[in-house]
C-alpha cells in the first residue's frame, strides 16, 4: 500500500515558550561563563608557573608538575570547546572542515532519525510488546471503577457531544433530515407495503383488537343517541298521528338499534363483523393492486410533503433534538451522563473480573497496533525528516544548544580535569624515567 506523504508540520516542535527560552538562555550563558573562567585560570596558572621558572634561580620542583597539569588542561579545555563549538557553528567563523555539524547536517540527521525510529520503535515487534506490558484494557478498567473514571468519562465524552451537536449547522442538519430520512420516506409508494402490512395483520388475527374498538366505540355511540333517534322517526312520521304514537315510534326503533348493536357487540360472527372483515380485507387488497387505490394514497403522501407544516419539519426538528442532546450532555444528572457512567462502571468491572473477556480486549488491542503500524507507520516515519527539514537552519540550531547545552559545558569541564590529571601523570612519569 502506497501512502501520500504527510505534510510537514509548520510549527517548530522544538520552539520553547518566551520564558522557558529566556530561563535556558540564561543558564548556558552562566555555564559557559563558568567553563572560560576554569580555562583562564588553567592558562594564567600555566603563564604564571612558565614565568616562576623562567627566573634566575628557577623553581621549585613541584611548579613543574602544577606547570605541566595547567598546560594539558588548557589544552583539553581548548579542544573541548573547539568540539563543542563545531557542533552547532564555525568556531570563530572559521570555515574549518567537518565544523557546523548540525547546521550543515539537519537534513540528513532527520532522514536518520526517521529510520533509527522506523527500524528501532515503529515495529510491530516491539510496540506489541509494550502495549502487552502495559495491560492497557486492564489499566483503563481500574481507573473507570476505583478513581472516579467512569464520572470523568462521562463528563469528556457529555463535552465532546456537545461540542459535536454545536458543531453542526441547522443548514447541514435539515439537509440531511432531508435528503436521508424525508427523501427515503418519500420516494417509495405507501399503498403496497400498507396493503402487505394490513393483510398479514388480518392473517395474524391481529385486526380483530380493531375490530373489537370499532364495534365497541359504535355499541356506545348508539347508547348516545336516544334522543336524536326520537326526533328523526318524529320527523318522519305523519303529522296527522297523535304525538304520543310518534314518541311510542321512536322508542321502539331506538331500542330495535339498541338490541341490534348488542348483538353485534356479543357476536364474534355477526353479518356486520363479516362485513367490516370482508371490507378490511378488500381494503388490503385495493392497497397492493387497484391502480386508483394506490394514485390516491399516493396524492395523499404528496399533500402531506407538500404542506408548509412538513417543509418547517427538519429545522424545528433539529432545533428540539439538537437542544435535549445538548442538555442531556451538559447536565450530569441526565439520563445519558448518568447511563454513560454506568456503562463506563459496568464495563471496567468486567474487564476487571472477566479474564477471558479481558484476554480477548488485549487480543483486540494488539491487533489495532498492528494495524496502525501496518498502515500508518510509513506516515509517521515520513513526517519526521519531513518537519525537520522544513525547520530554518539557525533557529534548528539555536533551539537544540539550548536545550543540551548545558550538558555539553560538562563535556568542556571534564576535558579541563582530565587533561590537567593526564598531564600531570604524563611529567610524573617522564620525571620519574628521565
Amino acid at each position: 500500500m502506497t501512502h501520500r506523504a504527510p505534510e510537514p508540520i509548520k510549527v517548530n516542535p522544538l520552539m520553547l515558550g518566551p520564558e522557558t527560552e529566556a530561563a535556558k538562555a540564561a543558564e548556558l550563558r552562566r555555564w559557559k561563563n563558568w567553563m572560560l573562567a576554569l580555562l583562564v585560570l588553567a592558562a594564567v596558572i600555566f603563564l604564571s608557573c612558565s614565568w616562576w621558572q623562567s627566573q634566575a634561580g628557577g623553581a621549585p620542583a613541584w611548579v613543574g608538575f602544577v606547570r605541566a597539569a595547567a598546560e594539558a588542561g588548557m589544552i583539553g579545555g581548548l579542544a573541548d570547546w573547539f568540539a563543542v563549538t563545531a557542533l552547532f557553528r564555525h568556531p570563530m567563523g572559521l570555515k574549518i572542515p567537518h565544523t557546523a555539524l548540525i547546521p550543515n547536517n539537519k537534513d540528513k540527521v532527520g532522514d536518520t532519525l526517521g529510520t533509527f525510529v522506523e527500524e528501532k520503535f515503529l515495529t510491530k515487534e516491539a510496540l506489541s510488546e509494550l502495549v502487552r506490558k502495559e495491560q492497557i484494557p486492564l489499566k483503563a478498567a481500574r481507573y473507570l471503577v476505583h478513581n472516579g473514571g467512569a464520572e470523568r468519562l462521562s463528563q469528556e465524552g457529555g463535552r465532546l457531544i456537545v461540542a459535536a451537536v454545536r458543531n453542526i449547522s441547522t443548514a447541514e442538519a435539515t439537509e440531511f433530515i432531508n435528503t436521508q430520512v424525508i427523501a427515503r420516506l418519500r420516494d417509495p409508494e405507501w399503498a403496497p407495503p400498507a396493503g402487505r402490512i394490513l393483510e398479514t395483520y388480518i392473517a395474524d388475527g391481529k385486526a380483530r383488537p380493531l375490530e373489537d374498538d370499532l364495534i365497541h366505540w359504535a355499541h356506545a355511540k348508539v347508547g348516545t343517541l336516544e334522543e336524536e333517534v326520537i326526533v328523526l322517526v318524529d320527523e318522519k312520521m305523519p303529522a296527522w298521528l297523535p304525538k304520543f304514537a310518534r314518541g311510542m315510534a321512536g322508542d321502539k326503533v331506538y331500542d330495535a338499534i339498541v338490541s341490534w348493536a348488542d348483538d353485534v357487540l356479543v357476536d364474534p360472527n355477526h353479518n356486520v363483523r363479516l362485513a367490516l372483515r370482508r371490507g378490511l380485507a378488500k381494503f388490503a387488497q385495493d392497497l397492493q393492486y387497484d391502480p386508483a387505490m394506490v394514485a390516491r394514497v399516493e396524492g395523499i403522501k404528496e399533500e402531506f410533503f407538500d404542506s408548509a407544516q412538513m417543509q418547517q419539519a427538519p429545522g424545528a426538528l433539529w432545533a428540539t433534538v439538537s437542544e435535549t442532546i445538548i442538555e442531556q450532555a451538559k447536565t450530569p444528572e441526565s439520563y445519558l451522563r448518568t447511563k454513560l457512567a454506568e456503562v463506563a462502571r459496568s464495563t471496567g468491572k468486567r474487564i476487571i473480573s472477566d479474564t477471558d473477556f479481558r484476554k480477548k480486549l488485549d487480543g483486540y488491542v494488539d491487533t489495532a497496533t498492528e494495524f496502525a503500524v501496518d498502515n500508518y507507520s510509513s506516515q509517521v516515519i515520513e513526517l519526521i525528516p519531513a518537519t525537520i527539514k522544513q525547520w530554518p537552519v539557525e533557529e534548528a540550531s539555536r533551539v537544540i544548544e539550548l536545550q543540551v547545552g548545558k550538558d555539553l559545558q560538562f563535556i568542556r569541564l571534564n576535558g579541563t580535569v582530565v587533561g590537567a590529571l593526564a598531564g600531570l601523570a604524563l611529567y610524573t612519569v617522564n620525571e620519574v624515567l628521565f
